[in-house]
């Protein structure tokens, strides 16, 4: 039996989402939770690795077990066995040959900033506080240019392991309510480092440092060295995963 379940996480004590050897990932504390439920090894695959710092309101794994329980023993089992820092928000079976990671339409992220001449103690870790006033249509502006099928490479992490930089953005919209400031980001898949990348030059941009053409130059020279500085991790969400609507799956809120 296959089972999907949605997964919500505060990032800031994990090394990211991937079980390791150091450290500890989100994947690590999920995989303790389920085998105490099934009382047998489980293992999980997830629809998008976060980086460490990084939180999830949307996450969604997947996992085989022979092991009959109700759909609500494995949810509140799950969480009975959590910390409180991640939460399972939903279990579903699937057919089999549901993936998290292949079958995935789509992912969304948003990167968050706080925008005013003080920081906020209480958001520190859950978006990038820049104190200098941000310009949130040159950002749009400049954020357009990334709009459809591209070869990413001026995004990418250096330790980046996908097999193509070819990504496709298929939204990317700059809102300000406020002082908050947050950019939405949807595409097929995401190189690692990718959204945080991508925000670091707009915010650079929204300061007036530079225009907003600057965006085109650094996609077109695949060169992730003139890219700037990314922004920091704690700032960004992952949203929302889609799939085809066959599978009707739950959707986050």
């Amino acid at each position: 039996m296959r089972i999907a379940i949605g997964i919500e996480y505060d990032g800031t004590a994990y090394n990211g989402w991937q079980r390791q050897s150091h450290g500890v990932g989100v994947q690590t504390v999920i995989e303790n939770a389920l085998s105490k439920i099934a009382n047998e090894s489980i293992e999980t695959i997830c629809a998008g690795r976060t980086d460490s710092g990084v939180h999830a309101i949307a996450q969604v794994v997947h996992f085989d077990s022979k092991v009959k329980r109700t759909m609500r023993n494995w949810l509140f089992g799950i969480n009975s066995n959590l910390p409180d820092d991640v939460n399972a928000c939903w279990a579903k079976i699937v057919d089999q040959n549901f993936h998290a990671r292949f079958s995935a339409i789509s992912r969304s992220y948003r990167y968050l900033i706080l925008n005013k001449s003080v920081r906020s103690s209480l958001h520190r870790n859950r978006a990038w506080w820049i104190h200098r006033p941000l310009n949130e249509f040159d950002m749009q502006r400049a954020a357009d240019h990334l709009l459809g099928e591209h070869d990413f490479s001026a995004f990418r992490a250096a330790g980046c392991r996908a097999s193509t930089p070819i990504r496709e953005i298929s939204n990317i919209r700059i809102n300000r309510d406020g002082d908050w400031i947050a950019i939405d980001v949807t595409a097929n898949a995401f190189l690692q480092h990718m959204v945080r990348n991508i925000a670091g030059l707009l915010a650079t941009i929204g300061q007036g440092e530079a225009n907003s053409a600057l965006v085109r130059e650094v996609l077109e020279s695949c060169d992730r060295k003139k890219g700037g500085v990314a922004a920091p991790a704690h700032g960004l969400t992952l949203m929302k995963i889609d799939y085809p609507d066959k599978f009707d799956l739950p959707i986050a809120r």
